[in-house]
């Protein structure tokens, strides 16, 4: 293939060690959640999400984006989060096609309640393993990399 700009050894090394440790990263992390709280991961950093936003709420559209997630994929998860009564959903009152999905009370307690074990896994199994200049280093290029590839802005009540 003309044109390709291979990857040499370090840059390889980098790729593939993302690759295994954000796999095991997040299973270590979902196992944590569920096993003490009932909640994948992918459940708490959606509930997460809403936590940080105003008002507890994200435009449906938004929340697919941070969660990276198809749209449909989104609906059913929001769906089932719904019917659990973690989350509510409303209309956005200047864009009829939108919605935001709003956490609800027991949506904040269960997300407030998962905070530490999620904190600590993140802790034990991340950033206690990048000691000194190394945090700052992978922050830095981790974050400039997210927003090469997510640039989003969230949206007020």
């Amino acid at each position: 293939m003309d044109g390709v700009r291979w990857l040499d050894g370090d840059e390889q090394r980098a790729w593939r060690s993302l690759v295994v440790v954000s796999s095991r990263l997040f299973d270590q992390l979902d196992a944590e959640l569920r096993a003490g709280h009932h909640l994948g991961l992918a459940d708490y950093e959606l509930l997460a999400n809403r936590s940080d936003a105003p008002c507890h709420r994200l435009r449906m559209s938004q929340l697919a984006d941070v969660a990276m997630v198809s749209r449909s994929r989104l609906t059913h998860h929001v769906n089932r989060m719904e019917a659990e009564g973690l989350v509510t959903r409303e209309a956005c009152p200047t864009d009829r096609r939108g919605a935001f999905a709003v956490l609800t009370p027991d949506g904040l307690s269960r997300v407030e309640a998962a905070a530490p074990t999620h904190v600590a896994g993140v802790r034990r199994l991340f950033v206690d393993l990048l000691p000194g200049p190394g945090l700052a280093t992978v922050a830095e290029a981790l974050a400039g990399v997210a927003g090469a590839l997510l640039p989003t802005q969230a949206e007020g009540c």
